[in-house]
């Protein structure tokens, strides 16, 4: 949702201004992509982790202003909901033990996390959605008390002329409700990976992932359940879509997987940005011109699956990267390390293969293998390069497995870790255990007790084991 703002209250006139304000930094985007002035070499990754506090019971606790305040960590904030927040990774060369690195931050500052929410009578849970999540919780007295998360809210539904949002999944069973606020989106939660790349390859980077989002949910899927109801493998996706996206169909959704591939330079999403999203949040910045405040604000409210983002060092040199939304949080620290590397090291293959594959795969069959993905996880039928029908897990096993080891080297990321990551991914295909595989294979088990498969998932996440290594 991005940073806070000063303001919820606005005119005709704020909207008139930050309409001319966006335009001007756009085109001030548009020159500086034309003269150069990015970084061209580094690569670089980072992570976001959203995590759920929940009570001893197992349930939501909307306690993140108190945890917060005891926590005093720089690299946790709030979320939209008062039982969520955002742990942010420190960003670090994407090479030699990196990736370990990555991983042993994580994990440090996850078990402090959770010796503060012990303190709290709390603890964290990172799974996709929250099997004890109930309608109830996602109410608007739930909502985090910051500015900018009132004044979206209030955006959206001005948008929708105070309509009510629909939600209809249908998967193996359908759920299907209306709600005045846009609380829905809290339900979810995920692990964003990114990976800062050369700009003048950054649309081969952009299209890489997108082709990859498809095979990248398959493997990392860990949200069956809303509200006692099994739905999709990663419910997440349709969830967030719809909380937010309930618009006129003239109107281009919000949280989206795009239109089209980037053609020749990453200006393109701005521009479309400009063209056909409405300002949202029209606040006027006090920060420099030359860091784009407001491009970037606007651009943080809308939601792709796959966005590129612009940023800047302690140096003011501006760079490009990609992040990474389709995977969901959880299972366990190594399970999500893996994801990243297997992104990673695909992303960095395709996108520096003589043979673009964006030529080979169309973006609607990218677009519907996501969907697919979604859906059917590791079982879903995909198109991959030209016209080839593979399901995902095969895609996975023969194709996109290799490719990551292919970049990691690339990257000249350390051997033994590589070959650790990588044989997560490949442990998980082999059995075809995912964190939503685990999860309706304990409800059969045992029945439906969202409570006691909380629990149970609470206490093999404790346990630091990859996913595929628990039992029901």
């Amino acid at each position: 949702m991005g940073q806070d703002i000063r303001q919820t209250d606005f005119d005709p006139a704020d909207f008139a201004e930050f309409q001319r304000l966006l335009a001007q930094e756009t085109e001030a985007l548009q020159g500086r992509l034309d003269a150069g002035d990015f970084d061209r070499s580094t690569y670089v990754a980072g992570l976001e982790l959203e995590a759920c506090l929940v009570d001893r019971h197992a349930f939501p606790a909307g306690r993140n202003a108190e945890y917060l305040q005891r926590l005093a960590s720089q690299r946790v904030g709030a979320e939209l909901s008062r039982f969520n927040i955002e742990i942010n990774g420190t960003p670090r060369p994407l090479r030699q033990k990196g990736l370990a690195e990555m991983e042993s931050e994580l994990r440090h500052l996850w078990a402090y996390c959770c010796d503060i929410a012990h303190e709290e009578e709390c603890t964290l849970a990172m799974i996709g959605i929250l099997p004890t999540l109930r309608e109830s919780d996602l109410c608007l007295a739930n909502m985090t008390p910051l500015k900018r998360f009132y004044a979206l809210n209030r955006e959206i539904l001005l948008r929708r002329g105070g309509r009510p949002l629909h939600l209809d999944i249908r998967g193996h069973q359908r759920l299907t409700l209306s709600r005045g606020d846009v609380m829905l989106e809290a339900g979810a939660t995920s692990f964003q990976p990114h990976m800062q790349v050369p700009v003048q390859l950054a649309p081969r980077y952009f299209n890489a992932s997108l082709i990859l989002s498809a095979p990248l949910v398959a493997v990392s899927a860990n949200s069956p359940y809303l509200f006692g109801r099994q739905l999709w493998e990663e419910t997440r996706i349709p969830l967030v879509e719809q909380a937010v996206n309930s618009v006129e169909p003239s109107q281009w959704p919000r949280v989206t997987f795009g239109a089209e591939y980037m053609r020749a330079s990453p200006i393109e999403c701005f521009r479309e940005n400009l063209r056909h999203y409405p300002v949202l949040l029209p606040v006027r910045s006090q920060e420099p011109s030359a860091t784009l405040p407001h491009l970037r604000l606007h651009h943080g409210t809308i939601w792709r699956w796959n966005r590129p983002l612009i940023g800047f060092d302690d140096s003011g040199t501006a760079h490009v990267r990609i992040e990474q939304r389709v995977m969901p949080a959880g299972p366990s620290h190594i399970d999500m390390i893996a994801n990243a590397a297997l992104y990673f090291g695909a992303a960095y293959a395709l996108a520096t293969r003589l043979d673009p594959p964006e030529d080979r795969l169309p973006f609607r069959a990218a677009r519907e293998n996501f969907y697919r993905a979604a859906r059917q996880g590791l079982a879903a039928p995909l198109e991959w390069l030209d016209g080839e029908q593979i399901d995902a897990g095969s895609l996975l096993q023969e194709c996109i497995l290799p490719l990551a080891k292919e970049g990691l080297l690339q990257l000249r990321v350390d051997s033994a870790d590589i070959a650790r990551y990588t044989e997560v991914i490949a442990a998980r295909l082999r059995t075809g255990q995912t964190g939503a595989a685990w999860q309706r294979a304990f409800v059969a088990a045992h029945g439906s007790d969202c409570a006691r498969l909380t629990a149970a998932y609470l206490e093999h996440q404790r346990s630091a084991m990859p996913v595929h290594e628990w039992d029901v």
